[in-house]
């Protein structure tokens, strides 16, 4: 019966995954549903491994005996989230040790860290509380109302603790890599977070000259790691277009996760209930 439990959580997540197209609607419809079906399916079965491990390998479940495959299954399943959130949480302290070894400046009437390169970056690095970390190189080539709008849109990322969520969104892309549209759902995910920093940003400068700065910084950022950091240009350019558009369309409305967006992921928690009918 466990193992019937398992496949037909495996199917659900499946179907759901699949049920992906290309993003339609304004930007909240967009932001609810990529991180609905980003989301539901990993937490579908991973509520449904938790409660197979609940019941343990004995026992009766709705007149049907339950066996030890389906709780091997769930433990192995289990075990390899685990060993993923260490070694991820591993990685962002690694990143997070680099850049306080970079000095601490001040860039206008903010303190950042002073990345020695020559290329144009700007990120947020870190958890809960995340470092601003800046390039020389931005710092030197950018004007100083472009690099005003380059600060604001990284205090957006602070502001919504950008790292913070996508250190554990990225924990589940490394943990469903198996399942279909788990890289479209991530890089869409990574666009409406940019396109939110960048509405936060626009409401304390210029849209304009944001959209100039992205130009620039997008075009000559280099590749860092996207674990614990959330930089201006991480989207990718292919986002590009789509973030300047929407900068100059004031009246697009921010994606902002929802109170009743989060109802359909109670669902997810229905396989714990088996665990009153196990014996």
């Amino acid at each position: 019966m466990h193992l019937i439990m398992i496949l037909n959580a495996l199917a659900v997540a499946w179907w759901l995954r699949s049920s992906w197209n290309q993003p339609q609607g304004n930007w909240s419809r967009r932001w609810q549903r990529s991180l609905f079906l980003f989301l539901f399916p990993p937490l579908l079965i991973f509520m449904t491994a938790i409660a197979v491990l609940f019941m343990g390998p004995q026992g009766q479940m709705g007149g049907m005996y339950t066996g030890s495959i389906s709780y091997l299954l769930a433990l192995i399943y289990l075990a390899f989230f685990a060993i993923s959130c260490i070694k991820l949480a591993f990685q962002g302290w690694q990143s997070v040790e680099s850049a306080r070894n970079c000095p601490l400046v001040n860039v206008g009437d903010r303190p950042a860290r002073l990345l020695q390169t020559g290329a144009l970056f700007a990120g947020q690095i870190g958890f809960w509380q995340p470092e601003l970390v800046v390039s020389q190189g931005l710092v030197q080539t950018l004007s100083p109302a472009h690099l005003e709008s380059v600060l604001a849109h990284e205090q957006g990322h602070h502001y919504y603790r950008d790292t913070f969520w996508f250190f554990w969104l990225g924990w589940v892309r490394s943990c469903t890599a198996w399942l279909p549209n788990t890289e479209s759902l991530w890089e869409e995910l990574l666009a409406l977070r940019e396109l939110r920093a960048d509405c936060y940003a626009a409401l304390q400068v210029d849209p304009l000259v944001l959209a100039e700065s992205l130009l620039l910084v997008v075009s000559s950022s280099p590749v860092l790691s996207e674990i614990c950091c959330a930089a201006l240009g991480s989207s990718g350019a292919d986002r590009l277009e789509q973030r300047v558009e929407a900068l100059l369309a004031p009246s697009e409305a921010t994606p902002e996760a929802q109170l009743q967006s989060w109802h359909g992921f109670l669902l997810a928690f229905l396989p714990l209930v088996s665990v009153m009918f196990h014996s």
